[in-house]
């Protein structure tokens, strides 16, 4: 499978990427503040529902219930020994409901700890990293999807530990802010082109953006990537638009119809890869590929 999907990309073919997994769980009865890695044990068959339905929306990858799997991330919940079984089983359920057709991507997200603030290192982020990846890599992924980060030194990391103990494919995608000029940057101050450069530079095969932005927003700065590097393939997800708390509930208010009048936009500006994120399900996946279909 090594280069298979970057290849697939660069064909010119749009694919189609899963939706959100925090919000299928919820659906299912996930209660915040409990582990979802937890839940490729103790409610597996729930976890393995959300990546087929995904796949029979149509979806061409499927990612794994791990983003928050490293080791750092679960010691909070005192899982920290259980790294590798919570992750291998995650890709282990993906590629399960994946088949031998479709791709696993093995989800990895950030820590929450910072290294400017001195509460990690370098190396015990590459560690923290390399433990979960190894685990992804064993239950069956086909790429590691480094997501929903905000600092380059911590992505770099990650990146670091997939090469140095695998041979898949990256992917790596960060969550931008639109400032008050109209920019778009991360917490830590990175725009677009500062992310695609250094990913590129570090040999990522592929870059992206996801979360933080509702499909319209996701535009410019799948554009502004584009600027920075013509070739490099881009996969986007975004949320079913802002999060909004109606009656004491986090609500995601952009329909798979409202999202679909953006798809037409996303690939004019040079998305190779689309799909969703938070508040996006099933019935989002199945409208991209309606809409993909007529473009």
């Amino acid at each position: 499978m090594k280069n298979k999907l970057k290849k697939s990309l660069k064909t010119g073919e749009i694919m189609i990427s899963d939706g959100a997994w925090g919000t299928m769980l919820q659906e299912k009865g996930l209660e915040m503040g409990e582990c979802p890695e937890l839940w490729n044990i103790t409610h597996r068959e729930d976890v393995f529902n959300v990546a087929k339905n995904y796949i029979l929306a149509g979806a061409q990858m499927v990612e794994t219930n791990s983003f928050g799997g490293s080791s750092i991330k679960l010691s909070s919940f005192g899982l920290e020994k259980r790294t590798y079984e919570l992750n291998k089983t995650a890709a282990e359920i993906s590629r399960e409901a994946a088949g031998a057709d479709n791709f696993v991507l093995g989800s990895v997200g950030p820590t929450g700890k910072f290294l400017v603030t001195e509460e990690v290192t370098k190396e015990g982020l590459y560690e923290s990293f390399s433990e979960q990846i190894i685990a992804l890599r064993d239950g069956g992924a086909d790429a590691i999807c480094i997501e929903t980060f905000y600092d380059l030194a911590e992505a770099k990391c990650a990146i670091d530990a997939v090469k140095k103990n695998t041979d898949l494919e990256i992917i790596c995608t960060f969550t931008f802010d639109k400032q008050i000029d109209g920019s778009y940057k991360t917490m830590m101050g990175i725009s677009p082109s500062d992310m695609v450069r250094f990913l590129s530079d570090n040999n990522v095969d592929i870059v992206g953006t996801n979360c933080g932005n509702g499909f319209s927003g996701m535009v410019d700065i799948v554009r502004e990537i584009r600027n920075a590097n013509s070739d490099i393939p881009i996969i986007v997800q975004a949320n079913a638009g802002l999060p909004e708390i109606i009656d004491g509930k986090t609500i995601y208010t952009e329909t798979p119809d409202i999202i679909a009048l953006e798809i037409p936009k996303l690939v004019d500006a040079g998305a190779n890869c689309i799909g969703g994120c938070c508040g996006t399900t099933p019935a989002h996946i199945s409208r991209i590929v309606e809409e993909l279909r007529n473009i």
